[in-house]
């Protein structure tokens, strides 16, 4: 049988060039790659933190080591024995350092915990992250102390107290934070070790230079104590109004309840979570011993989530903060995206005062944490899973009483953890959230408490400015000293 010529589609042409990236190249001297580490990655050659260092290290004086200068160090790899809170003391990992008010998971036998004594840090320490996102520097304060913290944070103590804050400074700089990460290994995780840090070059900078920075240090230390500290009367003064109160039974052995009124309400909710013993106590307790009870949009304020976006990169976008961060220190965005109006009425972004709280993740972590806007937010575009609690003119509660009153570890955060739903990843529906229940006090105890939040809150946004200020600075001197002036 004879094959007869059919028309078919011409074939495609080879890709002749590779439409997702280009490629990053660069030649260098073998000599580059023969000392200290013998790097070979290609990738630590070719950020910008390699070609920072280069350009002062090429600088015949005016700098020196960080290793010269400041012991950087950091405890023995840790293997802690559990117990129960009431026994053990406390330890925080890394990422939780960073949090505004860190609330430890674990719990460690100090008798049995090796060389505990280094694991504690002191007020003023500078620690440095040293595993995943590495390069991240705080300040130790109040509310790390009598805390075992994670081996995986650099401790780095300057030879020189007068030259602390000059140190902090500089690792706070955009171009140690680049050099830390051009120094970075790993191909998953990545690490940064003690050695690592040690070779990084650091200006030298005058006496009185090194003054005005150590008067920053103390001046961040300070607030963020002063609003830890008012954190914590605002607590206090809310568990006094309606007495304290000790959960035994939080149902993780399992419990019965009847199907009539606890099923049966608007939700029909059916997870057990939500109708946990532990909270039912609460809101009992609650009852007998505030001034009623309102939903949050009956006390005036808003409940709403922005719809979901893309996040188009683009460099003159605006900032995007994720909601991982609205708890953390001094949060910063972590990318630039296109501007837009975001599904939201406010094109995602807040005022000061609203109330921001993740509407996702783990119920041991962020998920229903609220936290406060603070007024350097209100330029950035704060991510779509963030709940906004917004409140009107003729709201009838501050914004600080609510924030206490949702937040509180024993008395509020439980209950509003309790109204999450899913398996994997627990969520917070806005509805939920808008009908859910807040206990009210008399007018004159909730003012004190709003006020002490609120200062809190201002406190925290100080520091963080001051933090700002000190590295924008540290910044300038660096980039003035590789100019040559």
């Amino acid at each position: 049988m004879a094959l007869r010529a059919r028309l078919v589609a011409p074939p495609i042409p080879p890709q002749q060039t590779w439409p997702w990236h280009k490629l990053k190249s660069r030649s260098l001297p073998v000599s580059l790659m023969l000392g200290g580490d013998r790097r070979m990655e290609a990738d630590s050659y070719l950020s910008s933190g390699f070609g920072i260092r280069r350009s002062i290290e090429a600088k015949k004086s005016g700098w020196r080591r960080v290793g010269d200068v400041a012991r950087v160090w950091m405890p023995g790899r840790l293997k802690g024995i559990q117990v129960a809170s009431d026994v053990g003391t406390p330890f925080l990992a890394a990422t939780q350092v960073f949090d505004l008010r860190p609330i430890p998971r674990k719990w460690l036998a100090l008798a049995r915990t090796y060389d505990s004594s280094s694991r504690f840090v002191k007020s003023g320490q500078i620690l440095v992250t040293c595993s995943g996102s590495v390069g991240r520097t705080t300040l130790a304060y109040a509310v790390h102390e009598d805390t075992l913290i994670s081996h995986d944070l650099l401790r780095v103590d300057p030879f020189d107290d007068e030259h602390k804050g000059w140190m902090y400074a500089f690792l706070h700089s955009p171009q140690a934070k680049a050099m830390a990460l051009g120094s970075h290994y790993g191909h998953i995780i990545k690490h940064l070790e003690t050695s690592h840090l040690e070779l990084l070059p650091i200006c030298d900078v005058d006496d009185a230079v090194a003054r005005r920075f150590n008067d920053s240090a103390k001046k961040v230390i300070a607030l963020r104590n002063r609003a830890y500290e008012r954190t914590l009367k605002a607590e206090t003064l809310f568990e006094k109004a309606v007495g304290p109160i000790a959960i035994h039974d939080w149902g993780t052995a399992g419990f019965v309840l009847p199907s009539v009124g606890a099923l049966m309400n608007r939700r029909r909710r059916l997870e057990a979570a939500t109708h946990n013993p532990g909270a039912r106590h609460i809101r009992r307790h609650l009852e007998e011993n505030g001034n009623g009870f309102c939903t949050i949009a009956d006390a005036g304020y808003d409940v709403w989530l922005p719809g979901r976006f893309r996040r188009v990169a683009s460099e003159a976008g605006v900032p995007l903060l994720d909601t991982s961060a609205l708890g953390a220190i001094n949060p910063s965005p972590t990318r630039v995206i296109k501007d837009g109006d975001f599904g939201d009425p406010y094109r995602g972004r807040v005022c000061r005062h609203w109330i921001l709280m993740p509407r996702s993740g783990q119920v041991y972590g962020i998920l229903g944490t609220p936290t406060l806007a603070l007024q350097s937010w209100e330029s950035w575009v704060i991510s779509d899973d963030a709940l906004r609690i917004k409140p009107r003119n003729d709201s009838s509660a501050r914004s600080g009483y609510m924030l206490t009153a949702l937040g509180h570890p024993t008395l509020g955060r439980p209950l509003v953890k309790a109204i999450a739903y899913g398996s994997s990843i627990p969520h917070i529906d806005p509805d939920d959230l808008s009908n859910f229940h807040v206990v009210r006090l008399n007018a004159k105890q909730e003012g004190e408490i709003a006020d002490l939040a609120e200062a809190a809150a201002t406190a925290r946004s100080d520091a963080d400015v001051v933090e700002q200020e000190m590295g924008a600075e540290a910044g300038e001197i660096i980039e003035e000293f590789v100019q040559g002036n």
